[in-house]
């Protein structure tokens, strides 16, 4: 993120048009604002417009406005949102869903900085300065004839990259901090984080990213209930542990290595399946916990006694360390 930071302040003070990609929720609202308010333009308008939200009819009225008259329901002119973000910054969010019949229309912006109203004749110049995101493979769509490539290529000047928030799982207890205290203060109420659970959120990998992260601690200081997070958090890491030692066991299960494995029933394959899954999620759970089973027996749902057997049938334990 500190790269990204320094993109930001090299590109901030330029007209450069800025293409954000990266997974929903991510942040990627975030970093088109850090642009605006870097540049020139901080004390003019931000506008933003998620162009996969609004059919094409009125998208196109949205973006570029309309006359009296245009269409059915059109009363009066109205303005759109280029004309709104003159000489400010306007952040087309999923540009990747904008429909072909508008990707004409925004490169004509784009290229000379004027355009129609739906409805209207007269030319309209604006100095608004564009950020789009995408969460899109858009050199897919280009492919496939879904995105105009001279539209890439005039958004695409600049391009920033957010990554996933498992690829930056060093912030996480700082956004959990930032989270708690900002939603401590909203809702005036006291909650203390435990340690476990703070590495429990730090090792799941958050597939809906910050946005998800964020929820999650809403709720935590809205229900003040640490218990359940944590079984919500720790069963999610249990099925992600869980499916990815499925999917090895069975390889490692069906590609037999003589011809007597090759005659080896689905039960039987089933069986080691479960058993790999559950040994790899138990040794995950323990060196969370360091090894300490009382922890461990209670995160895992089970008593004290049956984890000990699993340990014992999984020949689980801690390694030694040797001194010399």
């Amino acid at each position: 993120m500190r790269a990204i930071k320094d993109i930001i302040e090299q590109v901030a003070d330029t007209n450069a048009t800025v293409l954000l990609r990266g997974e929903s929720g991510v942040g990627k609202d975030l970093v088109a604002r850090a642009v605006h308010s870097a540049s020139p333009r901080f004390d003019k308008p931000f506008v933003k417009i998620n162009c996969a939200a609004l059919p094409t009819e009125l998208l196109e009225s949205e973006l570029f406005g309309h006359e009296k008259g245009a269409f059915t329901g059109a009363y009066r002119r109205k303005l759109g949102k280029f004309e709104f973000a003159d000489k400010g910054t306007l952040f087309l969010d999923e540009i990747g869903d904008l429909p072909l019949a508008l990707q004409a229309k925004l490169l004509h912006v784009l290229q000379d900085h004027e355009f129609a109203r739906v409805g209207g004749r007269e030319m309209i110049r604006v100095d608004t300065r564009v950020v789009a995101s995408t969460n899109r493979n858009l050199e897919a769509a280009l492919s496939s004839g879904e995105f105009r490539e001279d539209v890439y290529y005039r958004l695409n000047v600049v391009e920033i990259r957010v990554p996933p928030l498992r690829e930056r799982k060093e912030e996480i207890p700082i956004l959990v901090r930032y989270f708690l205290q900002t939603f401590q203060r909203e809702y005036r109420r006291e909650v203390t984080l435990p340690a476990d659970t703070l590495g429990c959120l730090t090792e799941y990998s958050w597939p809906g990213n910050v946005r998800e992260l964020e929820n999650v601690i809403r709720r935590l200081v809205v229900l003040g209930n640490i218990q359940q997070i944590n079984g919500e958090i720790f069963s999610r890491l249990t099925a992600t542990g869980a499916a990815q030692s499925e999917r090895s066991a069975v390889e490692e299960s069906v590609a037999p290595a003589s011809p007597g494995d090759a005659t080896m029933g689905l039960r039987e394959i089933a069986r080691r399946a479960a058993r790999a899954a559950e040994r790899q999620v138990i040794l995950k759970v323990l060196e969370e916990v360091r090894w300490n089973r009382t922890r461990a027996a209670r995160l895992l749902k089970v008593s004290y006694k049956t984890l000990l057997a699993k340990m014992a049938e999984c020949a689980l334990a801690p390694r030694r360390r040797h001194t010399s």
